[in-house]
């Protein structure tokens, strides 16, 4: 029961963050707020705790956060900036490791090189929900969002992969080689890929199989498509590959998927539905969670540095502050080094960075925010090491993790406001025309299929449509209503005039989207015009079908 009332607490606390991060006369980004609730009634005053287990919060929350993201993650765009995606989630994090990791290992007294290592790798991966919700979304412009969301969805598995081995070099259970740790390290990523993608094919051709025999039961299906995460990231670990890269995958395949595409209208908009729920509840939870984690770890290191002779709270704070600036000024140099390398060797194929100025440098660093993998990675070090003995220093690494945590996030809440001013992030009239291109090119293929229609069915034996009423139909198909007001003395004739509309307007609307995916095929539209197009199809199919 009290994990029940626990769990109401929590999703309460999610619904009502929102209003408040509203009812103040400046605005404080929602994670920040959420943090705070959390924080709140973990006090002793409150008394309301939850144990964190960071197993049972990788598997329940990071798995279907990192697919939503992968689904909403174009390939074609992702692919493009692929180079730089890998500089950023790749390279920058074995950077950080160990450039981060001897800074540790020489500034904190009595700090193993294995456990200095095994932060600088929580460290390293950066949090692109907490990123939006700083700075909400449309904020950033786009060449610099969205190599920043696809090395968030990346440099996870890179990150928590460099911990497994510092843990298991620490744990005595491996020696370490940078052979052994580079073969290791590409096991594991392009397991966790191919078995992202595995999967998800086997899971689509299931759902093709069980939409055929579950016709109209929506909920069913929309159900099992929620479950597609979890399956991709469990069988994943449990052959010792990347569930994180098999779920962000996951979600990549799945969005480029015909079984989406071609899915009913109803489970469309219910799964669209419960995704945004679904996301906006497991985001806030994981903020509220930290939140109440903030109590129990301060007043332990506070306990456990009295304890120790080297260390004092302030010291501690003082770490953090240098090791956060540390990370800062790291991944202003090695974007600032990227930039001159692209300049100088890459002018036939340059990368993005080349055309980054020091102000959008600037931004992309303190937008490199760390976040709840960065939590659930420090707390999931061992308590004890294998011969009994109490993990090395585990209380500093856990006090400096949390402290980065807060320390990014408000960095990044008072500086990328500053550094975003006056930025054009997209230009409403581009957009706009894009739109009205891609309506005007979509509508010209809807009246080429009505056309095709014609001549199936005037051509048809089996159907008896007259070529008058077909020809009043196809002319006006707005004025439905009228006639039924002005002939209401003929409902059959009125009935076979409305059914035909409907069926000429659906006909056209599924020649539309189909044009639509075309286009964005062509990239001459972007995901979010293809998403605002789709969404609007969606809504007029919805009255068109009604309860069919």
């Amino acid at each position: 029961m009290e994990i029940f009332f626990t769990i109401l607490i929590l999703i309460l606390l999610v619904s009502i963050s929102g209003l408040l991060s509203r009812i103040f006369s400046f605005q404080i980004p929602l994670p920040l707020v959420q943090i705070l609730l959390g924080a709140l009634l973990a006090w002793p005053q409150f008394g309301l705790h939850v144990d964190f287990n960071p197993e049972l919060f990788l598997v329940l929350f990071i798995p279907p956060l990192l697919f939503s993201d992968g689904w909403k993650t174009p390939i074609r765009e992702f692919l493009r900036h692929g180079s730089e995606i890998v500089i950023l989630a790749l390279v920058l994090v074995i950077i950080t490791v160990v450039g981060i990791g001897y800074l540790i290992y020489w500034m904190i007294p009595g700090m193993p090189l294995v456990a200095a290592l095994a932060l600088a790798a929580v460290l390293s991966p950066t949090d692109a929900v907490a990123l939006s919700g700083i700075v909400g979304d449309g904020r950033i412009p786009k060449k610099l969002m969205d190599i920043l969301q696809g090395e968030a969805l990346m440099n996870d598995a890179s990150g928590l992969v460099s911990l497994k081995f510092s843990i298991a070099v620490a744990m005595g259970t491996m020696v370490f080689t940078i052979g052994a740790a580079s073969l290791d390290f590409l096991k594991v990523a392009a397991g966790g890929l191919l078995a992202g993608i595995i999967v998800t094919w086997i899971y689509s051709k299931s759902l093709r199989f069980i939409f055929q025999l579950s016709h109209g039961d929506f909920a069913t299906q929309t159900i099992l498509l929620l479950l597609l995460p979890f399956a991709a990231y469990l069988i994943a670990e449990h052959i010792n590959v990347s569930g994180i890269l098999a779920a962000v995958t996951s979600g990549m395949t799945i969005g480029q998927s015909s079984i989406i595409r071609h899915a009913p209208l109803s489970m469309r908009l219910r799964g669209n539905s419960v995704w945004a729920m679904l996301e906006f509840v497991f985001n806030g939870m994981v903020f509220i969670l930290l939140g109440l984690q903030l109590p129990d770890i301060l007043l332990s290191s506070i306990l456990q540095a009295e304890f120790d002779p080297n260390i004092n709270i302030w010291m501690l704070v003082t770490y953090v502050i240098l090791i956060y600036s540390a990370l800062i000024i790291l991944r202003f140099c090695w974007l600032i080094f990227m930039k001159r390398i692209t300049l100088q060797f890459m002018s036939k194929c340059p990368m993005v960075f080349s055309e980054y100025s020091i102000r959008e440098i600037l931004i992309v660093s303190f937008a490199g925010v760390r976040g709840a993998i960065t939590l659930a990675g420090v707390l999931s070090i061992p308590l004890f090491l294998s011969d009994g003995s109490v993990f090395p220093a585990r209380y500093q690494l856990v006090f400096i993790a949390t402290g980065v945590i807060l320390l990014s996030l408000l960095c990044g809440v008072v500086i990328l406001p500053i550094l975003l001013e006056g930025i054009v992030v997209s230009d409403k009239s581009l957009q706009l025309k894009e739109e009205r291109m891609a309506r005007t090119i979509a509508a010209e293929v809807a009246i080429e299929s009505l056309h095709k229609m014609e001549e199936r069915l005037i051509n048809s034996h089996e159907e008896n449509i007259d070529i008058q009423i077909f020809n009043e139909v196809s002319a006006r198909i707005i004025g439905n209503l009228r006639r039924r007001i002005n002939n209401t003395d003929n409902i059959e004739h009125i009935m076979l005039i409305e059914d035909l509309e409907r069926r000429m307007r659906l006909n056209a609307l599924h020649a539309e989207r189909g044009e639509y995916y075309h286009l964005r095929a062509q990239q001459k539209i972007s995901n979010e015009t293809l998403t605002k197009l789709l969404r609007d199809l969606d809504f007029l199919e919805a009255l068109l079908v009604g309860d069919e």
